[in-house]
């Protein structure tokens, strides 16, 4: 599945699912963007309010633009998945834009960026099926 934003830095944010690990990626529309991937409690941009995400939170933090087209709650569709329990937008505020990623348990994760395609980038989450 796959949630489409504006065009304003982050493009889409899709899953995937791997015989170790469940993957989520960020397409970004240009290279070089920050970004901050820790567990932890995830709080709404701007408002500061706790967004409730199905088992242990994953905070995403992209220092990137995107205004969120769909159902903020349930951004990507992770039914079934091994590891992932839910993915949710947080809103965007000054140019970051907060998502919530929910996981069965406190897993092994890798983060990374891609380049590509073209002048974009990607930024990809693994997060393991056991330890």
């Amino acid at each position: 599945m796959d949630a489409t934003f504006t065009a304003n830095d982050i493009e889409s944010v899709r899953s995937g699912r791997h015989a170790c690990y469940d993957r989520l990626v960020i397409d970004l529309d240009r290279r070089g963007v920050g970004y901050d991937v820790r567990y932890g409690a995830v709080y709404t941009e701007g408002a500061g309010e706790r967004v409730s995400l199905r088992g242990t939170d994953i905070r995403i933090t992209v220092r990137a633009w995107g205004r969120e087209l769909r159902n903020s709650r349930e951004l990507v569709d992770v039914r079934g998945y091994d590891t992932f329990r839910q993915v949710a937008f947080a809103g965007t505020f000054e140019g970051q834009t907060t998502l919530g990623l929910g996981v069965r348990a406190r897993l092994p994760m890798r983060v990374f960026e891609l380049d590509g395609p073209g002048s974009g980038s990607r930024l990809v989450i693994d997060v393991a099926h056991h330890w």
